[in-house]
């Protein structure tokens, strides 16, 4: 997964809901809301940064976090999912 550089699938896109506070997921025929700071990594997953580039940003942003340990399991769900390529 290394040289995998994560960026949306066909047909999807990332919006925030400023009425709601939330992010969200827009898939052809569905909506998923996001929750904790999964708008925020998906952000991230613009095709040019891979897995690796991705942790390590949001490392410096979030030193205490689990960022090596739960973040490539993410991506690799929502990847699963089809709404990455």
């Amino acid at each position: 997964m290394t040289t995998w550089r994560p960026g949306p699938a066909p047909g999807v896109l990332l919006r925030a809901d400023r009425v709601r506070g939330v992010d969200l997921l827009l898939l052809p025929e569905r909506v998923v809301v996001l929750e904790g700071s999964a708008g925020e990594v998906l952000r991230l997953c613009d095709g040019t940064r891979d897995v690796p580039q991705i942790v390590r940003e949001l490392t410096a942003r979030h030193p205490d976090a689990p960022i090596a340990d739960e973040v490539p399991a993410f991506l690799d769900r929502v990847r699963k999912e089809g709404w990455l390529r």
